[in-house]
């Protein structure tokens, strides 16, 4: 893959606040980036930046080999969808998605064939001549989408798309967005605060705190190899303990001795755990097995989620665990019933703080 974007050592700062600090990533063409993060984390600033629509206080963007840290917007290679759509409400949905053809001074025909491509690509062509009130939530979006397309642009910017629809449109929107950006193959950055959105969309994940970036790679490695206790809570849900090594793989949490498969280097860390990976043994035998009570179960559709309160040796913790609805149906478990777990060797994963 052919690097398109790149953003070195860029820094903003609002007065003496410091919203970016030392960003640096690449995207390649046709790749499709995720900025996530919470809010105020900076990752709306970047998309900015990135827009010329904020000038960076210190470093470059380059984009397809172009130096255009100092261009203005306009002249940017770039559509943009905001989260408020901003569709123009006194025009009506070909004039909407024709405005910016229109202004680079292109005829008729070559506009109306575009407009009408486009409103094919998203499943609007029934509404061409509607105006931007008549149209649902989704719809709008779709018509946001259409026109920041419309110029053919190498980048597509899209800032939080999705968060003022509700759950089920959104989850049907994000799927349609990532197939039409595999069909068209425009390169995307996508700023969200949403995990789940950054899942299912990205190939890859810049997942950032306090302006600056905490983590970066695929949606698989981010959850299941995270390096700071940020990422693993953020992303997901998880267990974080403090541990205190023992050995090069064994640790020790609240005077409980465990096994654990990476490495361990500093004398004190932190743990991850997810739910998900915590086993139930009936037998009480095997590696790092803990007894506890359920104190809760957390309804989650196919997922059960028990709150056990594991007696370490030295102390009582609750462990977040995922069993599947049929098991505890099953085994008949209830709360306040007794329970051995496993907390895996290798489902224990050590981060920085």
């Amino acid at each position: 893959m052919e690097q398109y974007l790149s953003v070195k050592n860029v820094a903003k700062y609002f007065g003496k606040f410091q919203a970016l600090n030392n960003i640096n990533f690449d995207v390649n063409e046709g790749e499709f980036v995720c900025i996530l993060g919470p809010s105020g984390c900076g990752k709306t600033t970047l998309l900015r930046v990135i827009a010329g629509l904020e000038s960076q206080s210190e470093g470059t963007i380059q984009q397809n080999n172009n130096d255009i840290s100092l261009l203005p917007p306009d002249q940017r290679d770039f559509g943009i969808v905001f989260q408020s759509y901003a569709l123009f409400p006194n025009l009506t949905v070909k004039d909407n998605i024709s405005f910016g053809l229109k202004t680079r001074k292109q005829n008729r025909n070559e506009i109306d064939s575009r407009v009408d491509e486009l409103l094919k690509l998203v499943g609007l062509s029934d509404h061409i001549n509607k105006y931007s009130a008549q149209l649902s939530g989704g719809e709008q979006q779709r018509v946001a989408l259409a026109r920041a397309l419309a110029p053919s642009p190498g980048l597509l910017l899209l800032d939080e798309p999705l968060s003022a629809l509700d759950a089920k449109v959104r989850q049907h929107l994000r799927l349609e967005i990532k197939n039409l950006q595999k069909q068209l193959g425009v390169t995307t950055i996508m700023v969200t605060h949403d995990q789940e959105e950054a899942l299912t969309m990205a190939d890859r994940i810049i997942l950032m705190n306090n302006g600056v970036i905490e983590q970066e790679g695929s949606p698989q490695d981010i959850y299941s190899k995270p390096t700071t206790a940020f990422s693993a809570n953020f992303i997901g849900t998880t267990n974080l303990f403090k541990a205190k090594k023992i050995s090069s793989n064994s640790i020790e949490i609240h005077g409980s001795v465990l096994e654990c498969n990476d490495n361990i280097n500093d004398d004190v860390s932190t743990v991850t755990i997810r739910p998900e990976d915590i086993k139930i043994s009936d037998s009480g035998e095997g590696k790092n097995i803990l007894s506890g009570t359920i104190k809760e179960l957390e309804f989650l559709g196919s997922n059960i989620r028990g709150h056990i309160e594991v007696n370490f040796e030295s102390d009582k913790a609750i462990v977040l665990c995922n069993f599947a609805a049929e098991f505890i149906q099953n085994k008949n478990i209830q709360t306040n019933a007794s329970i051995n777990i496993s907390l895996q060797p290798h489902a224990i994963k050590i981060v920085k703080e």
